[in-house]
């Protein structure tokens, strides 16, 4: 694995990595390559990377945590929360104009939100294709490398503006849901989004370097993220670490940085169940109920994502779910996320193993995922010897 992981690094095709396996008290962790191209900057084991989408699955998290205190619940309207989202008018198509549309057949639930059924995200096409696509765009709600640059009450406010494609609970359509969330679990609990996530999960879990920024002191252990120039091939900055996108506080904090120690002390939480030490974070039906299957095989009919994505995959509460063998394992049950920076977390409770792979070059393609999937073969490859 080291050989392999060296050898990408090498051809340049991404910076720098990290990689984890943990299976028990068994911890393996390497760094190779660069934090930073042009200082010369070490990848280390506690380099702060942006997990960008593998954010998910904390915030599902967290709003289980309200659930389970009888703040909302996974079936009620968000209405009271986010009244901008009453009376919601639904396209009578996804190719037709903005304007011919239904009324929505009932409101958004927290349910929807957590699995992305709740009629609008990303929609699987090219730029512009549908008129709903255009003015996601224009209005600054499409989904995208980069958080949005407007408060959570304006993004709110423009996502209100619009139709959305399809009625609540019917489609999956990926991310929005997760930005809405964002809105909502502040509103609910009554305080800021960095601040609830602290006290629920990171300050419980000791993920001392988890968070929406990177204060100045650890700014110098924040990878600089890069993406692949289409012309050349090489990487070209992205986002430096020093004065970039997370160096300060963000207007709409929605995705976070982390490490591989902070992400594994996540992972092993899910992995016990909901329980962390002497401490219950969720409740174990809870945890089984958020890594389960929750689409319908009509709605993955319905719902166009990557090529065969739903052939062996399914989606709970802000995780994919491996719902049938695969390349990795013959026991289906496995579950995590990726992160468009090139991260990715799997969970696999039937041979209690965890793998993260942490590299900051952001997705461009469905390829761009082939060396953390290498990572993942030779992972289960010495797992299995």
């Amino acid at each position: 694995m080291a050989a392999a992981m060296r050898g990408h690094v090498a051809r340049g095709a991404v910076a720098g990595i990290v990689t984890l396996v943990a299976r028990g008290e068994d911890v393996q962790a390497e760094a190779f390559g660069l934090a930073d191209l042009d200082c010369g900057a070490q990848m280390r084991r506690d380099s702060i990377v942006r997990i960008a989408s593998m954010t998910k699955p904390m915030l599902a998290v967290v709003a289980l945590t309200l659930v389970e205190e009888g703040r909302i619940g996974l079936d009620v309207s968000v209405e009271r929360w986010l009244p901008e989202l009453a009376g919601r008018e639904v396209l009578r198509s996804i190719e037709g104009p903005l304007d011919d549309t239904v009324p929505a057949r009932r409101a958004i639930t927290l349910r929807d939100l957590l699995t992305l059924r709740l009629g609008l995200g990303a929609i699987m096409a090219p730029p512009g294709h549908y008129p709903i696509q255009q003015a996601m765009a224009e209005a600054g709600i499409a989904p995208g490398p980069q958080n949005p640059v407007v408060t959570p009450d304006e993004w709110l406010r423009q996502f209100a503006s619009l139709p959305l494609a399809h009625q609540p609970g019917e489609v999956w359509m990926y991310h929005t849901g997760f930005d809405v969330l964002a809105v909502l679990l502040a509103r609910v609990a009554g305080t800021s989004l960095d601040d609830l996530m602290q006290e629920r999960l990171f300050g419980p879990l000791g993920m001392v370097d988890t968070g929406f920024h990177v204060p100045p002191g650890k700014i110098g252990r924040l990878a600089s993220a890069y993406a692949r120039d289409a012309e050349t091939g090489r990487l070209a900055l992205f986002d430096p670490a020093a004065g970039g996108a997370y160096a300060g506080r963000q207007a709409f904090p929605c995705e976070v940085v982390s490490t591989a120690d902070d992400v594994l002390a996540f992972a092993r939480m899910l992995l016990a169940c909901g329980r962390h030490g002497a401490r219950r974070i969720l409740s174990r039906p809870t945890v089984e109920q958020m890594t389960r299957d929750q689409i319908t095989p009509e709605q993955k009919a319905n719902s166009p994502f990557f090529p065969g994505f739903w052939d062996r995959t399914g989606w709970g509460f802000g995780v994919g779910i491996m719902t049938k063998p695969d390349h990795l394992s013959a026991v289906p049950g496995r579950y995590g996320w990726e992160g468009g920076f090139g991260t990715s977390l799997n969970i696999d409770p039937r041979q209690a193993l965890i793998t993260i792979f942490l590299s900051q070059r952001l997705m461009q393609g469905p390829d761009d995922d082939a060396i953390n999937q290498e990572f993942q073969r030779l992972a289960y490859a010495a797992v299995a010897d």
